[in-house]
């Protein structure tokens, strides 16, 4: 028996399916691209400016929100939040759903969260709505998303963020060049 298997360097994962990285970007630039209400959820690792090339990956996480017209809910840290969940400013992992269901969101995109929380948000998300999740990931990637590119960098967010204004254009897009 067999489980989802996390992708190696160079790959990603796909709706279960290890595929090469470049094809998961493509695959994560059209479901932005599709989306009615994308949001992008930034974490604690982007957020915080506690490390050299942090800054540089939060503004090409920014450029790239910017690029599919995303809103930007951030998961400024993991404690739960009682007696009172604020879903309509801030994401929390233990009640990700709520806030996915208060905003409508169809597409999410999480970048800067650790792995574990990322894992309990992502499978709150995949249980309780329909909203499709995309992780950026600093390590190996997490399996509870349907697409999920390990090593991310603020060179990959940048690739990343080519490769949408890329199918953007061909689509019709604005800001073509």
């Amino acid at each position: 028996m067999k489980g989802v298997v996390l992708p190696e360097k160079g790959e990603s994962l796909v709706e279960g399916c290890v595929l090469p990285e470049t094809d998961g970007m493509k695959k994560a630039a059209e479901k932005l691209l599709s989306a009615k209400n994308p949001v992008f959820v930034p974490g604690p690792l982007i957020l915080w400016n506690w490390m050299d090339g942090v800054e540089e990956k939060a503004k090409a996480f920014i450029e790239l929100a910017n690029t599919v017209g995303a809103k930007i809910i951030p998961m400024p840290d993991y404690r739960p939040k009682y007696p009172k969940i604020e879903p309509e400013v801030e994401l929390n992992p233990i009640h990700s759903n709520l806030t996915i269901m208060h905003h409508n969101i169809d597409v999410c995109v999480f970048a800067g969260v650790h792995s574990h929380y990322a894992n309990i948000a992502l499978k709150l998300i995949r249980g309780g709505t329909s909203c499709y999740t995309i992780s950026l990931s600093t390590e190996t990637g997490n399996e509870d998303a349907m697409i999920s590119i390990r090593d991310v960098d603020a060179a990959k967010i940048r690739q990343l963020t080519e490769i949408t204004k890329n199918m953007k254009c061909q689509q019709g897009g604005k800001h073509c060049e």
